[in-house]
Formats: C-alpha cells, sequence, structure tokens
C-alpha cells in the first residue's frame, strides 16, 4: 500500500515536472522553477484531492463529487503557487491560463488515473473467475477420482466377505484370520481417506494386507513379493492406484492357472518421478487389456491427476505372464 503511495506520487511529480519542462521551451515563463513551482502544485492538489475522493467514494456520488473537487484542486494549486512565487495571483492573466493549462492535463492524469483503475478491477475479476475456475475443475477431478474409487472398493469388499462366508462353516479359522486380515486393510485405507497425505509406503502396506486377504483363498496356489526401497517408499502416491493391477494379475494370471504363479512389485525412485512394476507367472495377457473396471479405472484416474505427464503399460512377458508398469511424476 505504502510502496504504491510513494510511486503514485513519484509518477506525479515526474509528471508535473515534463509540465513545467514544456512550458519553458513555448516561453509561457522564462524562469523555469516559476513553471515548476505551478505545475507542482496545481498537480500536486489535482492528484491529493481527487484521487482521494475516487479512492473513498463510489457510485454516482463519486462524479458529482468530482465535478465539484476538481476545477476547487486547480483553484488552490494556483492560488498556492502563487503565494509561494510571488507572481500570477488572480489579477494576472497569467493564472487563468495556467488554470486553463491545469484543467487540459489535470483531465489527462485523471483519465489516466481512472482508466489504470478499470483495468485493474478488470484483471482482478479475470483471476478471479480464473481461480474459480481452477477450483471447479479440481472439485470436479476429485468427485471424479472418488467415483472411481467407490467402483473398486466395494467389489473387493463384496468379494471378501462372500469368502468369509464361505469359510464360516467349512473352515471357521480360516474365516477369522480372513476378517482379521480384511479388518487390518479397512483400518489402513480408512486412515488414509482421512489424510491429506499419502506415500507409496501407505499403499504398499494396503497392498500387503490385501494379499494376505487372498493367501487365505489361494494358499500355495499364490506367491508375491515386494521389492521397494524406502526413498521410493516415501514419495507421494494416490490410494488405489496400485491393488487394481496387482488385482487385475491375480483374476486373469493367477487364479484361471491350475499350478498358480508368484506377483512381483517392484518400484523405483527417479528425479522425474515414481516407476512402479506389478509382474506376474500366469498365463499371459489373455483378455487383460479388455478388462473392464479394473484397468480402465487405472487409465482413468491417472489422466485425470497427470494428465499426458502419467503412464500405464501392460505387456507379455517371453516367460509368461505379465508386466503391468506405472510412471507419474513427482
Amino acid at each position: 500500500m505504502r510502496r504504491n503511495l510513494f510511486l503514485s506520487t513519484l509518477s506525479a511529480i515526474l509528471f508535473n515536472t515534463a509540465i513545467a519542462g514544456l512550458l519553458t521551451l513555448v516561453g509561457f515563463e522564462k524562469q523555469f522553477w516559476i513553471n515548476w513551482v505551478f505545475s507542482q502544485c496545481i498537480g500536486l492538489s489535482i492528484y491529493a484531492i481527487n484521487a482521494t475522493v475516487i479512492c473513498r467514494i463510489a457510485g454516482p456520488r463519486r462524479w458529482l463529487t468530482l465535478a465539484l473537487s476538481f476545477p476547487a484542486s486547480i483553484v488552490f494549486g494556483v492560488t498556492l503557487a502563487a503565494s509561494i512565487t510571488g507572481v500570477g495571483d488572480w489579477s494576472d492573466p497569467r493564472a487563468w491560463v495556467s488554470a486553463v493549462i491545469g484543467l487540459f492535463f489535470g483531465g489527462i492524469g485523471g483519465l489516466t488515473f481512472l482508466l489504470s483503475e478499470r483495468i485493474d478491477k478488470l484483471d482482478a475479476e479475470v483471476r478471479a473467475r480464473r481461480l474459480a475456475e481452477v477450483e471447479s475443475e479440481k472439485r470436479q477431478i476429485e468427485a471424479h477420482l472418488k467415483l472411481l474409487q467407490a467402483q473398486i472398493e466395494p467389489h473387493f469388499l463384496f468379494n471378501t466377505l462372500a469368502n468369509v462366508g464361505s469359510l464360516i462353516d467349512t473352515d471357521p479359522p480360516a474365516a477369522r484370520h480372513l476378517l482379521d486380515r480384511l479388518n487390518d486393510w479397512l483400518r489402513v485405507a480408512l486412515a488414509r481417506a482421512r489424510s491429506d497425505r499419502a506415500s507409496l509406503g501407505d499403499e504398499l502396506a494396503m497392498l500387503e494386507n490385501y494379499l494376505g486377504i487372498l493367501a487365505v483363498r489361494f494358499g500355495d496356489r499364490l506367491r508375491w513379493s515386494i521389492d521397494v526401497a524406502a526413498d521410493a517408499r516415501a514419495r507421494p502416491f494416490p490410494p488405489m492406484l496400485l491393488q487394481p493391477l496387482v488385482e487385475n494379475a491375480v483374476r486373469h494370471g493367477i487364479e484361471p492357472k491350475l499350478a498358480g504363479g508368484e506377483i512381483r512389485v517392484r518400484a523405483d525412485a527417479t528425479p522425474a518421478g515414481l516407476r512402479i512394476a506389478v509382474e506376474d507367472t500366469g498365463l499371459g495377457l489373455g483378455d487383460q487389456l479388455n478388462d473392464g473396471a479394473g484397468l480402465a479405472n487405472v487409465r482413468a484416474r491417472l489422466a485425470a491427476l497427470y494428465g499426458a505427464a502419467g503412464r500405464f503399460d501392460i505387456v507379455g512377458n517371453d516367460a509368461g505372464g505379465v508386466t503391468a508398469t506405472l510412471e507419474i511424476p513427482g
């Protein structure tokens, strides 16, 4: 605020000095200092009085007040300059010429000030509108991401509860163990939902509980390993972006294979972000590329979060099975 006042006052003084120089060149008054005093007294009077009116009065009252204050400020400036210099009082025709010159240049300065104020107001409105659009777009993306996440979690929960129901009569200890692992998974999932910050380590903790739940169902047919260094685990990571890849590998690769298979999760932290690979030794690609809810949701969330900077690829392995790779910036 003080800096703006200083700069605008300095600009007014320089503008008045330029007018004094111009008047001296055209011979209005041979002595520069007299022209300078008149220019400063008239110009600063116009600036101080009318800028105060503009800043403190709005609406139609502003224009009515300016119609009175503008000529009054010129009269005050001419009278003050005449008293300082001892020349050009109101009996001197040059005082009236000075008033007309002040009216002309003061009008130019006033219009410049009003136009600058209007431009600043329009600029502020544009910035506010853009900020509102960004916030609205952010809320839409967040709502879309929550919808996609909600499509994944019920599917997993319903399947797990169905497994618990089938084990209650045939294998109660296994049902109890499955409920314990589900409880652990829900505890981590709820903690993530309430937190503003999440890391790859949090996602891997959920994934280990998820694989522990699946191990009750698959037994020795499902093996897994997670090879992720501490620096990669500490990197930010969106929730429920990795589990669908593992779920897809189990559903299409491990489950239909009589001997089962292994799932390996690897992640590397790079200066550009994270690269996460989910590799399985299952049956191979098959119809995995056409999986509806799982991989489609991963692609949709990746695009919503990172745009073109996020990448997702899925390829068949030479020795059998599939590798799904995520690359995210960060």
